[in-house]
């Protein structure tokens, strides 16, 4: 290998080329304050371009501020404007750019943010060489958003709907993220498409709706926006939406809550697993096939945050619940969830299933969530104890684990029921309403003799 020097890659800054190599192309990050936000050395770059590409809103303000470093001296330009190429169509302006190369030109791309985070750098990259490409980002537009309200986003997701439907964004928050930053499309519904699907999916108390705009720029806009507070009549199209989740706040009367089917965003949710709950259209399912006595024993086995034993509770107050979690902290997770919707289990306890049933009375009805490789000696201990008469129904997510607990049920004389439940829910589009799938999920049930 020669000197490094040699290497094709061994300098990222255009200024210092090899003589007899044409000038890379220097892709500038900027915020939404453009040129005024660049630091000095970026601005010397774009001082001494032949040629600058940039989307029509950079565009706009170049000439003027060209004349005034003129006038100024500040940065002792000499030649006139470089020519101005909008990147608003790529390929039409990378073409201008190739040709500024072959004429032995200098180049500038001014780009919003990252041009590697959603940006042109892609594009660019498609087009020409890495070691033609000298890559200057700014801060993107997330890490301002999450400066701007003072949070770490480390544990941040994020995802982009330019050009895209929102069925991404539906499944994304089907897994309860920490922080979600949402970079809008105006052509694609925008920030109120957001909005209709966080309402959509039941998680509009579950998270706060903050939304930046123009970042960056002396007439930035940052805002939390509460659900019955309307998007700003003057919404800049160059926005972005942060979701940042947080406990919801609890009804001021659970007797005004729904009889059931409550929405998935009212639970408090386990801290290391969000999400991890039986969701609303399936929960209704399981309530319906428990075929709930108004007395008797119900166990909510693998309970997460307790929502199909808590609801069974409101639809028969009359049950004595007995709710079972391994996750630490679960209990009292259970048990604030409980007072939010005004019920009392029977008991809410922390431990593994099979051991922990000994402490239990024998049921009349058994809910079965989980339990995985534990699962088959879980069900063994449920027909042994269920009393006769008594129902258990298991929510799986595979079909392997249905093929593995259905015999379990048949050999011990169970009459039995097999169904499958897929769910959509409505996600906005720009022009209508599409369908995002929720998963899929295979319910058994047995009746013992």
């Amino acid at each position: 290998m020669g000197p490094v020097a040699d290497h094709p890659l061994s300098s990222s800054r255009p200024d210092l080329q090899p003589q007899g190599v044409a000038p890379a192309i220097a892709v500038i990050g900027t915020d939404a304050g453009g040129l005024a936000s660049l630091a000095a050395a970026s601005l010397a770059l774009v001082a001494q371009a032949d040629l600058v590409a940039a989307p029509k809103r950079l565009l706009a303000g170049l000439p003027a501020w060209w004349e005034l470093e003129q006038a100024t001296g500040r940065l002792q330009i000499s030649q006139p404007c470089p020519a101005l190429v909008a990147t608003d169509q790529p390929d039409a302006a990378f073409t201008q750019i190739e040709a500024a190369r072959a004429a032995g030109q200098r180049a500038v791309v001014l780009a919003s943010g990252d041009p590697l985070w959603f940006g042109i750098g892609r594009l660019l990259l498609q087009r020409f060489s890495a070691s033609a490409l000298a890559f200057q980002p700014a801060p993107s537009s997330m890490q301002l958003a999450f400066a701007r309200i003072g949070r770490p986003w480390q544990d941040a997701s994020w995802i982009s709907l330019h050009g895209r439907d929102s069925e991404a964004l539906a499944s994304a928050l089907q897994k309860r993220p920490a922080a979600l930053a949402v970079l809008t499309d105006p052509q694609q519904g925008g920030a109120a498409a957001v909005r209709t699907l966080l309402r959509a999916s039941g998680l509009e108390a579950s998270y706060a709706f903050w939304l930046g705009e123009r970042l960056g720029h002396p007439a930035e806009r940052v805002q939390r926006l509460a659900p019955q507070t309307p998007l700003p009549a003057d919404l800049d199209p160059l926005n972005l939406v942060l979701l940042v989740a947080e406990p919801p706040a609890p009804p001021a009367d659970p007797g005004d809550l729904p009889l059931f089917g409550l929405e998935d965003g009212l639970f408090l949710q386990l801290p290391d697993r969000p999400g991890l709950m039986t969701k609303r259209e399936v929960r209704i399912q399981v309530l319906a096939d428990l075929e709930l006595p108004a007395t008797g024993v119900l166990w909510d086995l693998g309970a997460g945050v307790g929502s199909i034993g808590l609801e069974a509770l409101r639809l028969r107050p009359g049950l004595e619940l007995w709710a079972l979690e391994q996750r630490g902290g679960s209990a009292s997770l259970i048990s604030a969830n409980a007072i939010r919707l005004g019920v009392t289990p029977a008991g809410v306890m922390e431990g593994r299933a099979p051991e922990a049933l000994a402490a239990l009375p024998d049921p009349d009805r058994v809910v079965i969530g989980g339990g995985g490789s534990e699962r088959a000696a879980v069900l063994a201990a449920v027909i042994e104890r269920l009393r006769p008469g008594g129902r258990v129904v298991i929510p799986l997510a595979t079909i392997e684990a249905l093929a593995e607990l259905r015999p379990l049920l048949e050999r011990a004389g169970f009459a039995l029921g097999v169904s499958q439940h897929q769910a959509w829910r409505g996600a906005p589009l720009a022009d209508g309403t599409r369908l995002a799938p929720l998963n899929p999920v295979l319910v058994l049930k047995g009746c013992k003799p």
